[in-house]
């Protein structure tokens, strides 16, 4: 059965790596986490943590202003769904 990690455990040790104080043969040592898997969660890190300063007020605004677009979508879905019905009825009569 595979180990389970907190995400917890996983940034501490990754913290570690970074300061590169230690080998990652080292910190694999001390933790009792397979290197490979060291370099993993390193590299997980590394790739998501622009995501960390990501500017939070902005990003609400473009969800709103999405959500927005997709309102003002869905009505002229709508008018059109409504236009349609009524071409339908007043070509069949």
């Amino acid at each position: 059965m595979k180990k389970q990690y907190t995400p917890e455990f996983k940034a501490k040790v990754v913290q570690e790596i970074l300061k590169e104080e230690k080998t990652m043969a080292q910190i694999a040592s001390e933790y009792g986490v397979h290197p490979v898997q060291l370099s993993q969660w390193k590299k997980v890190a590394l790739e998501n943590m622009s995501s960390l300063f990501v500017d939070e007020r902005k990003a609400v605004k473009e969800q709103k202003a999405q959500e927005q677009k997709i309102e003002r979508l869905y009505a002229k879905v709508g008018q059109l769904t409504t236009q349609l019905e009524w071409l339908k009825k007043t070509t069949a009569e």
